[in-house]
């Protein structure tokens, strides 16, 4: 059986094939396509379309929860985990280069795209292992290597798949097969990323494991199969892709090129008329390559200000979860979650695209605003700036529900009656009356160390105790504390209270027992749809005390020693004390609010959500296309990577804020991004006003004024040679 090869004029092979039933053949006739012949849509790009959903689906399944497992599960502060989650997404944002420059001098596309799946799949399953306690790894330690194989195997692989998936088309005849490749590539993104960003947080929140309220272990790990799901389907269309070897690293002969340039024009003495600095390289760099690095550094001057829009817009997954754990997520009898308020973003993402394509990019260029990639690009960063005045504006009604915590200077003061009685109370010349079971405060009480205040509690109502009437006592309140005193005939029961909300937004809830049946008398406390032992144990008739614990929102039943006393009521964001009272005759219950349930409803962030969304339409659709197209031939890898690395440096900023800590109250940082946000997109437009659009076909381009509407990509109605693709393909 005879092989044929087919090789292009610079000698490198096209294509490889066998002719059926042919011994031996001297002469081939090769057939090149004509422009406008129609081919079948590749099937290989079903399988990248498929891949690049189930590796979204991990990546923001996984990243999702992320923030809150940072402070929920790793006990990090608000900051902190502010901190570690966008040094961990710049760093996604980072590795494309590396993954660019893998691909394209080392391993090409295809193994690059394989290898670092597999280390971004074994990060997922390190991540999820971590989150088991039974398994006795060191948590923090665990969790920040997962984090790094994650970032390093999905930014490797980021500006690989993309153009891996346009090595797939045949240009120009399959143009508009490759536009379409895009629309899909970005759906099959933003479907994965809905679906996920929806159902991680129900793991996370629903699933019980380990005895913990909250299954991060769980969570992590679906994000986890859905990553060795996406390597076995890449894998599995192998046979179908076309494969193109590596063509050097463009990287380091850009930087050589370059580095060349500068040292001759330093070595250089005389005054020698350059047109461009980098025209000192031509006695070792051709002029080609010069010039396509011209056209790059142009773009990517472009790119300096655009940081700042990713600064804001990856400020959901962290800031703006943290925002949305304050606030009331209940809509009929489903729970929205505060990570799963990021849902927003893909499902709007998903309506946005069509109906800006079809109806509102059509409109503005019939208006003639608008109607450019970089026009686009402004406004993209105006919308985020004004979705982060909205977040703003809902952190300053939030501000008036938070709760009055104790500083220095001052001390709060609460005084409970633990019984179903009511309770006379003369404290400070005044006289107050505590309900059966109820709480008198004082959240206010300006002071500096400590101070005792007596106090005269009537006992008299109490039927249950014995020559009990009028007793005196003495109460310190103390500097910078919230001291909860439970009142008692001989004594009182005094313990350091805590009345902030849950770091995950649930309710908490305290236990306080009172047991007059004997000494050491065990009292054990159940609620119903939770594993959790409330067991305490009276010594000498005081009052026991337990610690917080925090459970999700709703009606449970409470059991007293396997007797079913009656049922409470708790609310997202509430502290609560449940007061339990056992005589020889009853046992009876009370719920005591510490500090009220979050009242700003959810439903209220939706507006900067949607802002936002606009704004990334605008700004990340058209500026990953305008990467691309602006881009010489031999720089297009490049140009995606110094894209994503906009990305990585918009971290780096929101790192920087967050650890300068400007301002103690949120609702100022917002304004302040907001404000950076309008002055830096300025700074851009002005930039924008001077670069003039270009079009390639091979290596040829074509300038144009930079207010004339070109569409991206095309020239005399064909597509711009993508990823490299040459025309000079064969069909036989």
């Amino acid at each position: 059986m005879a092989v044929m090869e087919a090789f292009a004029e610079d000698g490198s092979k096209l294509i490889k094939w066998t002719p059926p039933n042919v011994v031996s053949l001297e002469r081939a006739t090769i057939v090149w396509p004509e422009k406008n012949m129609k081919l079948k849509y590749p099937k290989s790009v079903f399988f990248i379309v498929s891949n690049e959903f189930c590796e979204r689906f991990s990546y923001y399944g996984m990243r999702t929860i992320l923030a809150l497992y940072l402070k929920n599960k790793l006990d990090y502060s608000d900051n902190t985990a502010t901190v570690i989650y966008h040094i961990f997404t710049m760093f996604v944002y980072f590795f494309p280069l590396f993954g660019a420059m893998l691909a394209d001098s080392v391993l090409g596309k295809f193994r690059t795209i394989f290898y670092l799946s597999i280390v971004y799949a074994l990060g997922q399953l390190l991540l999820s292992a971590s989150a088991v306690p039974t398994f006795g790894l060191p948590i923090r330690e665990c969790s920040i290597i997962g984090l790094l194989l994650i970032a390093l195997g999905t930014g490797g692989i980021k500006p690989c798949v993309a153009a891996f998936g346009g090595d797939q088309f045949i240009l120009p005849e399959q143009e508009k097969y490759l536009i379409t490749f895009f629309s899909v590539f970005y759906f099959a993104i933003n479907s994965g990323s809905l679906i996920s960003t929806f159902l991680t947080p129900e793991l996370r929140n629903n699933v019980k494991c380990f005895g913990d309220q909250e299954c991060f272990s769980v969570a992590f790990l679906v994000p986890a199969v859905l990553m060795i799901v996406s390597v076995v389907i890449f894998l599995s269309g192998k046979s179908l892709y076309r494969l193109k070897e590596p063509e050097g690293n463009v990287v380091l002969e850009v930087v050589k090129c370059m580095s060349r340039a500068i040292y001759k024009k330093a070595k250089t003495k005389k005054v020698v008329e350059r047109e461009h600095w980098l025209d000192y390289a031509d006695d070792k760099y051709d002029s080609t390559l010069i010039s396509d690095i011209k056209s790059a550094l142009q773009i990517m001057t472009l790119f300096i200000p655009l940081p700042f829009f990713w600064a804001l817009f990856d400020q959901q997954g962290s800031r703006w979860t943290f925002q949305a754990t304050r606030m009331d997520g209940q809509i009929g009898n489903f729970l929205l979650k505060p990570d799963q308020m990021q849902v927003v973003n893909p499902l709007f993402i998903v309506i946005f695209i069509p109906i800006f394509e079809t109806c509102v990019y059509p409109l503005m260029a019939k208006m003639r605003s608008i109607d450019t990639p970089l026009k686009k690009l402004t406004t993209g960063g105006i919308l985020a700036a004004v979705a982060f005045i909205l977040s703003a504006i809902v952190e300053l009604k939030l501000e008036t529900t938070y709760p009055v915590l104790p500083t220095d200077g001052t001390a709060q003061l609460r005084i409970l009656n633990p019984r179903d009685c009511t309770l006379p109370i003369l404290i400070n010349n005044q006289t107050m009356i505590v309900k059966p079971f109820g709480i008198w405060e004082d959240i206010g009480i300006r002071l500096k160390g400590h101070e005792s205040i007596t106090y005269s509690a009537d006992f008299s109502q109490c039927n249950e105790l014995q020559n009990a009437s009028l007793r005196n006592g003495i109460i310190t309140v103390v500097e910078g504390q919230a001291i909860s005193y439970v009142l008692e005939p001989v004594g009182s029961y005094a313990y350091k209270d805590y009345n902030n909300k849950s770091t995950n937004g649930n309710p908490a809830i305290r236990l306080l027992t009172y047991n007059t049946l004997k000494p050491n008398a065990v009292t054990r406390v159940k609620l119903s749809k939770v594993d959790y032992d409330f067991t305490t144990t009276t010594t000498r008739n005081l009052a026991q005390i337990t610690p917080l614990a925090d459970f999700s929102p709703g009606e449970y039943d409470v059991k007293v020693n396997d007797v079913n006393v009656g049922s409470i009521e708790i609310k997202l964001g509430g502290v609560y004390t449940l007061q339990i009272y056992v005589t020889a005759n009853a046992t009876k219950m009370g719920l005591t609010t510490i500090t009220p349930p979050n009242s700003v409803h959810i439903l209220w962030l939706i507006p900067q959500y949607i802002v936002i969304t606009m704004g990334e339409v605008m700004f990340s659709v058209t500026g990953l296309e305008f990467a691309f197209t602006q881009a010489p031939v031999t720089m297009k890898s490049l140009l995606q990577a110094a894209w994503l690395m906009t990305v990585a440096f918009g971290n780096l900023i929101v790192v920087i804020i967050a650890e300068a800590k400007i301002f103690d109250r949120q609702a100022l940082e917002f304004f302040l991004f907001a404000a950076l946000m309008l002055v830096d997109i300025s700074i851009f437009a002005v930039m924008a006003k001077f670069y003039k659009y270009k079009t390639y076909n091979d290596h040829q381009q074509t300038d144009h004024p930079t207010n004339e509407n070109i569409p991206l990509g095309r020239k005399n109605g064909h597509l711009n040679e993508s990823f490299s693709a040459s025309e000079e393909n064969v069909i036989l």
